[in-house]
């Protein structure tokens, strides 16, 4: 009996320890599963968390946030140039250095339009965080290549009628700015009040500049409700302006100059064929008086930029949106009259504007 239940006994132990290895082989197969899910999740969850770090700015106080802005200018003169200086100016107040916590990314189109689009691509292209553009071409060229990344737009007269924004008070875009709008009937008045005989004024204008033909029905509305009759000259090309104001010479009393970059660029070659006929000429930047233009009431260039340049950095650092920030409008300008100017043309400068005004010298020609 026990020869022959010893074949049981050994198939019982056998069967156990079988049945011990497989449910221990069981469980190494499932310690390792596990181990592997856990380590794809670590991995998983710890590359997740370096490609977050990597796109968010800094947040260790003692590490410094980065910004890159991009500049697009559209020509180069007096009056645009400061306007550049001005948004520098305005960054630097709100802590934006350049080769320090901030890196400025600057384009002139040099009165080239064909170039504007390229280089609105090129500073995209380059990470700006926000686009600032220096007079109207420029904001257009921007606003076509983006609608995500904030656009801000200085010395644009009317941002509304170039189809920039919706609204002054509530652009409802990523386009937002300041305004460079000018007090004109302001200006047409000082003209009257340093030329009372005068009755006719020649507006000259380029047409190929949107901000400039909005301008012009405004001057006509101001300068008829002073009484003076208006004729305007519209300059199609740069080429032509010399051309042009020898014809004003001999129709007009005085010249208007609305804000219009293609005239502010060739304001030097206006004075001399204005000068041939000591024909005075009323400009809408301060920057043009110092040129050789008589007076104006304006607003400085620099403030306009310097403006810029501080809302620029609010929406940078997330304090302001583009969609529900006003464009940024001047209450009142600065009387300007240039003195060397008025004793070329033979003119006398009222005792009541010289003492509210800021008198310069200008070049003659």
């Amino acid at each position: 009996m026990l020869f022959q239940q010893q074949p049981y006994k050994d198939t019982t132990v056998a069967f156990l320890f079988l049945n011990h290895r497989r449910k221990r082989g069981t469980k190494m197969k499932n310690k390792g599963l596990i181990f592997t899910v856990v380590a794809l999740f670590l991995s998983i969850t710890i590359g997740f968390f370096y490609e977050q770090r990597a796109q968010k700015p800094a947040t260790n106080p003692n590490e410094a946030v980065q910004y890159t802005v991009g500049l697009l200018q559209f020509v180069s003169h007096p009056a645009l140039d400061e306007i550049t200086r001005g948004v520098k100016e305005g960054l630097q107040e709100r802590g934006l250095i350049e080769g320090e916590n901030l890196t400025l990314l600057f384009q002139n189109g040099q009165a080239d339009q064909s170039k504007l689009t390229t280089m609105s691509q090129q500073l995209i292209n380059q990470g700006s965080q926000v686009l600032i553009g220096i007079a109207t071409p420029a904001v257009q060229a921007l606003a076509n290549e983006t609608t995500e990344i904030p656009v801000i737009l200085g010395a644009v007269t009317d941002p509304v009628g170039a189809g920039l924004i919706a609204d002054m008070e509530n652009p409802g875009g990523n386009l937002t700015g300041v305004s460079d709008k000018a007090p004109v009937l302001e200006q047409l008045t000082v003209a009257k009040k340093l030329l009372p005989q005068a009755k006719t004024v020649g507006i000259l204008y380029s047409s190929g500049e949107d901000n400039s033909i909005y301008q012009v029905e405004e001057a006509k509305q101001a300068a008829e409700g002073l009484g003076l009759s208006v004729e305007t000259f519209a300059v199609p090309s740069a080429t032509e302006i010399r051309q042009i104001v020898q014809v004003m010479a001999s129709q007009v009393d005085f010249i208007y100059i609305p804000l219009d970059n293609t005239i502010a660029n060739a304001m030097p070659a206006v004075v001399t064929e204005a000068n041939k006929t000591k024909t005075p000429i009323i400009p809408s930047v301060d920057t043009m008086v110092q040129e050789g233009g008589l007076a104006t009431v304006g607003i400085n260039q620099f403030q306009i930029g310097y403006q810029t340049g501080l809302m620029a950095a609010s929406i940078l650092k997330g304090e302001k949106e583009t969609a529900t920030t006003p464009v940024y409008t001047f209450d009142e300008g600065d009387l300007i009259i240039n003195e060397t100017q008025a004793a070329l043309l033979g003119i006398e400068i009222p005792a009541a504007l010289k003492e509210t005004a800021t008198l310069i010298g200008g070049e003659e020609e």
